[in-house]
C-alpha cells in the first residue's frame, strides 16, 4: 500500500513539473503576442505556480485520507496499534521471565505442558 502512496504522489509531483513547463510556455506565448507586458509575466508565473502548489497539497491530503479510510476498512493495525502491542508484549516476557526465576524446578520435574487454544476464525473474539 506504502509505494501505491508513492507512486500517486510522484504522479502529483510529475504532473507538477509538465505544468510548469506549460505555464512557462503559455506565459512566453502571451507576451510574444503581445496580450501580456513582459514585467507582467513572471508575476503571472508565480501566481499560477502557487495554485498549483495549493492544489498539490489539496491533493496530497485527499490522497492521504483515502488510504486512512482504506486501511481502516481493511482492519489493518494503526503504527499506535502496534507500539500498544509491543509494549504490552514487553511487560508480559518480563513478568514471564520473573515467574522464571521465581520458580525453582527440581532436577527430575518437568513444567506441566502449555494448553494452546486452537486459533480464532474470522472476526470471533476471545
Amino acid at each position: 500500500m506504502s509505494d501505491l502512496f508513492k507512486k500517486a504522489i510522484s504522479l502529483g509531483l510529475g504532473l507538477t513539473v509538465v505544468s510548469k513547463e506549460k505555464i512557462e510556455k503559455t506565459v512566453d506565448d502571451l507576451v510574444k503576442r503581445g496580450e501580456l507586458a513582459p514585467g507582467e509575466s513572471k508575476a503571472l508565473v508565480e501566481r499560477l505556480l502557487e495554485r498549483g502548489d495549493e492544489e498539490q497539497g489539496q491533493f496530497k491530503r485527499v490522497i492521504q485520507e483515502q488510504v486512512k479510510r482504506v486501511l481502516q476498512e481493511a482492519g489493518v493495525a494503526s503504527e499506535s496499534d502496534v507500539t500498544s502491542l509491543e509494549q504490552r508484549v514487553a511487560v508480559l516476557e518480563k513478568k514471564l521471565a520473573e515467574l522464571g526465576h521465581s520458580l525453582q524446578l527440581q532436577p527430575d520435574e518437568s513444567p506441566a505442558p502449555l494448553e494452546v487454544p486452537p486459533p480464532l476464525k474470522g472476526n470471533e473474539i476471545e
